[in-house]
């Protein structure tokens, strides 16, 4: 067996791999680089490829019930039009590698959080509105899954979830809270009294954005997978669209932190919106209060990471993004609630 910078548990794996009948002779295996939550190994062996995710070493007990759910996810997606990983396999036993792992189907595709600019065929601006496009049809597809069908009956907690989102938020921000974040009171304020009227609960993904998605090569765009589903769960679907429009159309013009790749070329809002009804069947004239949210939500989550950065003098990537992100987020929060037509 021939391997290639082998990690010391490659022998124990590759006994694993062959009695489930996964892979033959010739197995090599090599760290893939880009994921920041869990560790990445690509599995070759002839024509097969598979792509090994595992929790971090160390990781706490939440961060592998988080992994356990990612499983799930997959599992449940498995016979469905949503663009994925497609899963082979998944083990809980620790001694096989020291931690459990799920093996999926290797996806040829580009990440666009792989760069700060396009391929070089999107140069061509008529190219680009089909990569919003796709990346709509991915969350509004998502949103039509019969998760009740899927076993992910427990998987969340659907009734209650907008009520939920403010007190929680709030909560997970007084853990760590170290500045006044200009725009939390109002946007908090403004979030408790325009919940949405009608609300139907599906999967949702929880980070839905062009790094969280892969793209096959070539051009026009076609949507090959969603990936990175920790942060999913039985709510608002919704969400994953004010997600994409956090800082997308021109009331965003003047947010340059959250902007991480080029929208010249893209489609408008309004044509994004119509797409998303189109596809997933659901309303979107209350959009404004889920870009709020996510705008509200997203301050947050980062905030931790800025407040751990400043209390342990330690500096790591992405943080010197996230420290003026975070300010731009909830500037923005509140200042939408003041121009939106749901006031």
């Amino acid at each position: 067996m021939a391997m290639t910078e082998a990690p010391p548990w490659a022998g124990t794996l590759s006994t694993w791999l062959d009695s489930a009948g996964l892979v033959g002779e010739d197995l090599a295996i090599t760290p893939i680089t880009g994921g920041s939550q869990n560790e990445l190994w690509l599995l070759r062996s002839g024509d097969t490829q598979l792509v090994l995710r595992r929790p971090p070493l160390g990781a706490s007990a939440g961060r592998v019930t988080e992994f356990a759910r990612e499983k799930r996810v997959l599992a449940a997606l498995a016979d469905t039009d949503v663009p994925h990983a497609r899963l082979a396999a998944a083990c809980d036993d620790d001694s096989v590698i020291g931690s459990p792992f799920y093996l999926m189907h290797f996806v040829d595709g580009w990440s666009p959080a792989s760069s700060t600019t396009w391929p070089a065929e999107y140069d061509d601006l008529s190219l680009r509105p089909q990569l919003a496009y796709e990346l709509v049809r991915g969350a509004a597809l998502l949103s039509k899954v019969d998760w009740q069908s899927k076993d992910l009956d427990d998987f969340g907690r659907p009734d209650g979830f907008h009520e939920r989102q403010v007190p929680r938020w709030l909560d997970f921000l007084k853990a760590y809270s170290f500045r006044d974040l200009p725009g939390l009171d109002e946007a908090a304020a403004w979030l408790r009294t325009h919940q949405p009227k009608s609300y139907r609960p599906g999967i949702l993904h929880g980070d839905y954005q062009f790094a969280n998605v892969m793209f096959r090569p070539g051009v026009p765009a076609e949507l090959a997978a969603i990936i990175d589903w920790e942060m999913t769960t039985v709510g608002d679907p919704l969400l994953d669209l004010g997600w994409v429009l956090i800082s997308w159309g021109e009331e965003a013009d003047d947010m340059v932190n959250a902007r991480y790749l080029d929208q010249t070329g893209m489609p408008s809002r309004d044509d994004l919106l119509e797409h998303y009804a189109t596809i997933s069947g659901r309303p979107v004239d209350e959009i404004d209060y889920y870009v709020v949210l996510a705008r509200f939500k997203l301050a947050i989550v980062l905030e931790k990471s800025v407040a751990r950065a400043r209390a342990t003098g330690k500096t790591f990537h992405g943080v010197e993004v996230f420290d003026p992100l975070v300010l731009e987020l909830m500037r923005k929060a509140a200042s939408l609630t003041k121009t939106t037509a749901l006031r």
